[in-house]
């Protein structure tokens, strides 16, 4: 995982649980164990199980979490994207930052992967731009290339682009 990636999630984490999953640790034994699987509710290009991953592996090393779609690939609605198996409290705690990273990104490559098949028979191509959500650029970007979309552009540093603002 780069060091983008961790630090993303370690930020989203620390939002997010802050000093404890309350409800969890109220409800749950610190010694209980489960099996949970992330499944896809409609059909998708997958996206974002590395980050999933991350987040489990920063919430609760003992996790164990595997990727049955890699990121790119077509799901059905009702496939599994991922199982995971481990410390009830930690997946609990990790599964609403894993399923928001995982549906933003698969959302953006099922709707890019829809732009290009449209595009094809033109002979276009669908880049992305820069305009993207704050601290989220390198996640989203990726998410463009898994649907087959091309990366214009990663920020102001690396390409000269002349616009009516720049006149």
């Amino acid at each position: 995982m780069n060091s983008t990636t961790a630090r993303i999630v370690r930020i989203a984490l620390r939002e997010d649980v802050g000093r404890g999953d309350a409800t969890t640790l109220a409800l749950v034994p610190a010694g209980a164990r489960t099996r949970a699987a992330i499944v896809a509710r409609h059909a998708c290009v997958v996206c974002g199980t590395a980050v999933a991953r991350e987040v489990f592996r920063q919430v609760d090393p003992r996790i164990r979490c595997v990727a049955k779609r890699r990121d790119g690939v077509e799901a059905a609605a009702g496939d599994t994207l991922i199982l995971l198996e481990g410390p009830a409290r930690g997946i609990l705690t990790g599964e609403r930052a894993a399923l928001n990273f995982m549906q933003r990104m698969t959302g953006i490559a099922t709707l890019t992967r829809e732009f290009v098949r449209r595009a094809a028979p033109h002979g276009a191509a669908i880049l992305d731009t820069r305009k993207t959500t704050p601290g989220l650029r390198s996640l989203e970007k990726h998410a463009v290339t898994c649907g087959g979309g091309t990366n214009h552009r990663f920020g102001l540093y690396d390409m000269v682009m002349i616009k009516d603002n720049h006149i």
